[in-house]
C-alpha cells in the first residue's frame, strides 16, 4: 500500500458533503492575462463576494490530520462505538474530497462499515459516507439503495436526495432527476442544490435555465465555504467553454482558482482550454501544478495529467513523449479498472475507453467497445452514449453507432462534440442531408468548435479523414 500523504494545504472550508460526487462530468477546455493579484476582475454574481481566507482555516492539512487524530483516539478508547467509527469515515472523505488520493476514500469505507458493525440503526452518517463512496465508483443503483435506506427514516435529508439525483442523471434518467431536484431546490435554495439543478438542466438542453439558476446559485452562497463557491464556478466555466465563451470559461476558472488555490477540477479546465487555443506552455505548467500537490500518491486525477500533458505534446510533433505518457496513462487506467472490478476499487471504464478509441489500433476499440458495452449497464448520460457511439463505429458497427448516437441526442444535450459525432456517422451512412444539418447544429452551439478545438479534446476524428 502506498504512503498516504495528504496536500492541497490552500483548500480554506469544507466542501459541501455532497457536491463532489459530479467527478463523472467531463474534463473539459483566449489567451487570457494570468494575474497573481487576489482582486478580482469579475463583476457580480460571478465575482466572489467574501474574503476567501477566515480565521483557522488556512491550513485545512493540519486541521484535518488533527481531526483524524482526535476521532483515531476516539475510536481506540472506545473500539465498540458507532459513532466515532462515522464521524472519522467523514473526516476521510473530507481528506479524500481534497486530496484525490484513493487511500482515503477506503479508508472512509473501511471507517463507515465498522460504524455499521458496531451501530447497525439509525446511522445515518455511515451510510450516506457508503453512499458517495459507491457513486464515486459509479454504482450507483447501490448510491440509491442505501440513500432511500437513509431517507425511510429521514426524509429531509438533503444528503441523500442530491445522491438521488446525481444517480438519476448519470444513468440518463433525466425526467426523475428534474422532479427530484425541482423538489429538493424548493425546498432548500442553496448554492449547492442550485448548483445541482442547474446541471440538470444542462443535461436537458435547457441552456437560458441553467444560466439564471446558476446565477442563483452563486446568489446564494454563503462566507466560508470556498470549496462549494470554486467548484460551482469551474461548473459555470465548463458550461461557458462548451458554449464557446472562451474567455468567460477562463475566467470563470482563474476566480475559482482565486478562492481556492490550486483546486485541481479548475486547473485541469484550464489546462485544457489553454491546449484548446495554442498556449501548451500554459497548460502544461496547470497540470504540473496538479502533480505537485501529490508526488508519491496515488490520486483520481494522474490519468488525467498523463493524458493532458500526452496530448500537449502530440500536438507540438514530440510523438515519442507523447506516447510513453500514453502507455503511462492507459497502463495506469487498465489497473485501476481491473481493481474495480475484482475489489470495487475506483475504476474509469470511460476514460480508458476514449483513450483507447485514440489509437489507430482495431483491437484497442474492440477493447474499448466492450468497456463500453459494461458501462452503459449502470451509466447512461450523453457522454456515456456518446462514447459508446464512438467505439461502435470505430469497429465498423456503423448502423448500432447511429442508433446510440441518436439515444444521447434525445436526452437534449446541447454538446457540440456529440453533434458533431453525429455529423460524421450520418456522412459514413450516406446521409449527407442529415450530417450537414448536425454540423450546422454544431456551430450554433458552439462556433468555435474547429479542428483545433477537436485535437484539444482528443475527439480521435482526425485520424480517419474527418
Amino acid at each position: 500500500m502506498k504512503n498516504i500523504t495528504i496536500f492541497n494545504p490552500e483548500v480554506k472550508v469544507k466542501i459541501q458533503n455532497w457536491l463532489w460526487i459530479l467527478l463523472p462530468m467531463v474534463l473539459l477546455p483566449t489567451i487570457l492575462p494570468r494575474p497573481e493579484s487576489t482582486s478580482s476582475t469579475l463583476q457580480p454574481p460571478y465575482s466572489y463576494p467574501f474574503a476567501s481566507s477566515l480565521p483557522g482555516t488556512n491550513d485545512r492539512r493540519s486541521s484535518l490530520q488533527r481531526e483524524i487524530a482526535f476521532y483515531q483516539t476516539r475510536v481506540s478508547q472506545d473500539p465498540q462505538s458507532g459513532m466515532n467509527p462515522a464521524a472519522l469515515a467523514r473526516v476521510y472523505l473530507k481528506m479524500a474530497k481534497a486530496t484525490g488520493e484513493s487511500s482515503w476514500y477506503l479508508l472512509a469505507e473501511q471507517s463507515a462499515t465498522r460504524s455499521l458493525a458496531n451501530l447497525a440503526f439509525n446511522n445515518h452518517n455511515a451510510i450516506l459516507t457508503l453512499a458517495r463512496i459507491a457513486q464515486a465508483r459509479h454504482d450507483f443503483p447501490e448510491a440509491m439503495r442505501l440513500s432511500q435506506q437513509v431517507l425511510k427514516t429521514q426524509r429531509g435529508s438533503e444528503d441523500a436526495q442530491a445522491i438521488m439525483v446525481t444517480s438519476h442523471l448519470a444513468m440518463g434518467q433525466l425526467t426523475v432527476a428534474n422532479q427530484e431536484i425541482t423538489a429538493l431546490a424548493s425546498q432548500n435554495p442553496n448554492q449547492g442544490t442550485l448548483t445541482l439543478e442547474s446541471l440538470v438542466q444542462v443535461a436537458q438542453g435547457h441552456d437560458k435555465e441553467a444560466t439564471d439558476t446558476f446565477k442563483l446559485a452563486l446568489a446564494a452562497e454563503e462566507p466560508g465555504e470556498t470549496g462549494s463557491s470554486a467548484w460551482t464556478r469551474t461548473l459555470l466555466g465548463q458550461f461557458n467553454y462548451r458554449r464557446g465563451h472562451l474567455t468567460e470559461a477562463g475566467t470563470l476558472y482563474r476566480e475559482a482558482l482565486r478562492i481556492l488555490p490550486r483546486y485541481p477540477q479548475a486547473l485541469l479546465h484550464l489546462a485544457e482550454l489553454e491546449t484548446r487555443l495554442g498556449d501548451y506552455k500554459a497548460a502544461e505548467s496547470h497540470y504540473d501544478q496538479v502533480n505537485l500537490s501529490s508526488q508519491t500518491a496515488t490520486t483520481i486525477y494522474d490519468h488525467v495529467v498523463l493524458r493532458g500533458k500526452a496530448r500537449l505534446y502530440h500536438l507540438q510533433g514530440e510523438e515519442t513523449a507523447a506516447r510513453d505518457l500514453l502507455n503511462q496513462a492507459q497502463k495506469l487506467l487498465r489497473q485501476q479498472t481491473a481493481a474495480g472490478q475484482n475489489t470495487g476499487a475506483f475504476g474509469h471504464r470511460r476514460e480508458l475507453a476514449r483513450l483507447l478509441l485514440e489509437s489507430d489500433r482495431r483491437s484497442d476499440a474492440e477493447d474499448a467497445l466492450s468497456l463500453m458495452r459494461d458501462e452503459v449497464k449502470i451509466r447512461r448520460d450523453a457522454q456515456t452514449l456518446d462514447t459508446l457511439a464512438w467505439a461502435l463505429f470505430r469497429t465498423g458497427n456503423v448502423t448500432a453507432a447511429q442508433q446510440t448516437i441518436t439515444a444521447a441526442l434525445q436526452l437534449g444535450t446541447r454538446e457540440a462534440p456529440v453533434f458533431y459525432r453525429a455529423g460524421t456517422i450520418a456522412q459514413a451512412l450516406g446521409h449527407e442531408q442529415q450530417a450537414q444539418a448536425y454540423f450546422q447544429q454544431v456551430k450554433v452551439i458552439d462556433p468555435t468548435f474547429d479542428q483545433q478545438a477537436r485535437q484539444a479534446l482528443g475527439m480521435g476524428l482526425d485520424n480517419f479523414g474527418f
